[in-house]
């Protein structure tokens, strides 16, 4: 079946660090059945709003006064998860968010797999631009709130949906297949791979 939660961040600067949103919806067999949206107090050092990133979210320091830090939600970031696989628009983006603001936290980062719904767009559709916008219309889901984290999510949630039903596939592994888009890995599995294949009795 084709189950997973996309997910997106929106950041407060350019630090990976500085999550100040986070959207996640919920898919089970390839229909939505849940969301969740919250705001993110960004640690010391990475809590600096620019003014560039608020004209894109429309989110200030003054906003995310009082909301749990990164520490404090990710336990429930965590469990809304779950098994699934992460699904996000430039997956490495937002992968990134979470690798980096647990590291700065000290927040140990658990195995996630995740597949990037960009990749999969640029190998489903045949589009000028397959920014989020244009690929979610590509997709039958238009007229949403863009850098919403938790709009950015349905939009890439709907084009995960679409998409596995123009390939005639039930599965995001499937999927991932047959748009030879790789899966990827975070936490400690990630670090176990990389120390098999790269470590010093790996063989070339």
């Amino acid at each position: 079946m084709l189950n997973f939660t996309a997910i997106d961040f929106e950041t407060a600067n350019s630090s990976g660090a500085s999550a100040c949103s986070v959207g996640m919806v919920r898919v089970r067999d390839g229909v939505v059945v849940d969301s969740a949206y919250w705001l993110i107090q960004p640690p010391p050092g990475h809590d600096t709003f620019s003014e560039w990133n608020t004209r894109i979210h429309g989110i200030t320091a003054a906003d995310v006064y009082g909301a749990d830090t990164w520490s404090q939600q990710f336990p429930r970031l965590v469990s809304f998860v779950g098994d699934d696989y992460l699904v996000a628009h430039n997956a490495g983006f937002d992968l990134g968010v979470i690798k980096t603001a647990s590291l700065v936290t000290g927040q140990p980062v658990p195995d996630f797999r995740y597949v990037c719904s960009l990749q999969v767009a640029r190998r489903t559709y045949h589009l000028e631009s397959y920014r989020l916008p244009v690929a979610a219309m590509a997709a039958g889901f238009e007229d949403f709130s863009h850098h919403n984290a938790l709009a950015d999510a349905e939009a890439c949630a709907a084009i995960m949906i679409h998409s596995a039903k123009r390939h005639e596939v039930d599965t995001i592994e499937q999927l991932a297949h047959v748009t030879r888009v790789k899966v990827g890995v975070i936490g400690p599995v990630a670090t176990q791979e990389h120390a098999s294949t790269h470590g010093p009795m790996a063989l070339n």
